[in-house]
């Protein structure tokens, strides 16, 4: 009887020792599959988004009884009939710019967007972080922190940020400017660490021309909270396309132009061509549209038109490409 209930007991233990080691070997090839899956680079996402700078003229008209103002709250509703998914809601626009505004219209704006299903990409503002002037500097430091908290109320994950014209007398001491804009820079990633907002650096034709110089300024930066503003109509090269594929690994967010060579060109932008090195690059992320008035060109300006028409041409684009 002893043996018996030694025997038994010794095969109970095995088949415990069975199931348990069962159980392991599942639970680490499911744990295994996991970080397979987590591992695994995803592929390029986009979601198409309007900056509000297309309707800068309108947004800034003052209104009168007669003709009421086109604000940014008509510009979501306007949106919201496009089906346009994001909206990059530029500072200049809201009236009290450059104070911040009150929390009031702030959380009005941002429930009016959440309720008609638009998320807000990103908000901006006008700074100068190249004047040789400190007390210049140190003051658009300030209102960049200002409004870094505005963009945290709002719920806007990036704030633009420029870096500043060339002043006059250091045409060719770029190095030199790069270097106080850096620190000021730097000042804001931190401060918009703190308060959640991802700082945008955007090339916009001044002081940053070229991808070498984001890319330059932006190491220096060296902050998870600080990124590229990609603007594709502003790369001062022969070929922005190169310059375009070159930025997109450092960007966190974009301004597509209707032409890759500025606001003087009447040369569209190849949305096929920018599509397919968006996609190959793995970049996933907002793409808002900015259209622009031809300076020289005696040509009519209509963002109700145009912006409609530059998503419709960046939608086929993109289904062709990532659908491909």
């Amino acid at each position: 009887m002893k043996n018996y209930m030694t025997v038994r007991k010794t095969g109970k233990n095995l088949l415990l020792l069975t199931i348990a080691t069962c159980f392991l070997l599942i639970i680490n090839e499911n744990k295994s599959f996991a970080q397979n899956q987590v591992k695994k680079v995803p592929e390029s996402h986009i979601k198409l988004a309007l900056n509000a700078f297309c309707f800068n003229d309108l947004l800034l008209t003052k209104g009168t009884p007669e003709k009421p103002a086109f604000t940014l709250f008509d510009l979501l509703d306007w949106c919201a009939v496009q089906n346009i998914e994001a909206i990059d809601i530029t500072g200049y626009y809201i009236p009290t710019y450059p104070e911040v505004p009150s929390d009031e219209y702030i959380y009005a704006l941002k429930s009016k967007a959440f309720k008609l299903g638009i998320e807000i990409s990103g908000t901006g503002i006008r700074n100068n972080f190249a004047s040789p002037d400190p007390a210049v500097r140190k003051a658009d430091v300030e209102m960049a922190k200002k409004w870094i908290i505005v963009a945290e109320k709002l719920g806007a994950p990036v704030i633009r940020l420029f870096a500043g014209a060339i002043p006059k007398g250091y045409e060719n001491k770029w190095d030199e400017v790069a270097g106080w804009m850096i620190e000021c820079f730097k000042e804001c990633a931190a401060f918009g660490e703190q308060h959640g907002v991802i700082i945008g650096i955007q090339n916009h034709g001044d002081m940053l021309q070229t991808a070498e110089q984001c890319i330059k300024v932006v190491k220096a930066v060296n902050s998870k909270w600080a990124g590229i503003i990609l603007d594709t109509g502003n790369f001062k090269v022969s070929d922005p396309y190169s310059d375009i594929e070159t930025i997109i690994p450092y960007s966190v967010n974009w301004q597509m132009k209707e032409s890759v060579f500025g606001n003087t060109s009447e040369v569209k932008t190849d949305y096929t061509r920018v599509m397919k090195i968006i996609k190959k690059s793995g970049y996933r992320g907002y793409i808002p549209i900015e259209t622009l008035k031809l300076v020289g060109k005696v040509k009519p300006y209509d963002p109700f038109v145009l912006v409609p028409q530059m998503m419709k041409e960046l939608h086929a684009s993109q289904e062709m490409v990532y659908n491909n």
